[in-house]
C-alpha cells in the first residue's frame, strides 16, 4: 500500500501561561492575520499554526531532528544486524 498508516490525529490540550505583552502581540498577529486574508480567526485557533511555522522555520532544530534520526535508523539497522536467522528449512 502506497499510502502509510495515519499518524495519531488526537488532539492534544495544553495550557499557556503568557505575558501581557505577548498576548497583546498575538491579539495584534490575528487583527493582521484578519486584514491579510479577509478572515478573523481566534488567537486560539493561531497559535498551533504559529508554534508549526516557526519549528519549520529553525534550521537549527531541523538539523538536529535530522541527525537524532539518523542515529536512532543507524542504531535500529545495528539491532538487527544482531538478531539470529530464523528458522528456514530452505537453509
Amino acid at each position: 500500500m502506497k499510502l502509510a498508516k495515519l499518524p495519531d490525529r488526537t488532539p492534544v490540550r495544553m495550557n499557556l501561561v503568557l505575558a501581557p505583552s505577548l498576548a497583546k502581540r498575538l491579539r495584534e498577529y490575528a487583527d493582521f492575520y484578519a486584514e491579510t486574508y479577509g478572515s478573523k480567526e481566534e488567537v486560539a485557533e493561531l497559535i498551533p499554526f504559529i508554534l508549526e511555522a516557526f519549528l519549520d522555520s529553525d534550521a537549527d532544530y531541523k538539523s538536529k531532528q535530522k541527525d537524532d534520526k539518523r542515529k536512532k535508523s543507524s542504531r535500529l539497522g545495528s539491532l538487527q544486524g544482531l538478531r539470529e536467522p530464523a528458522n528456514d528449512p530452505g537453509l
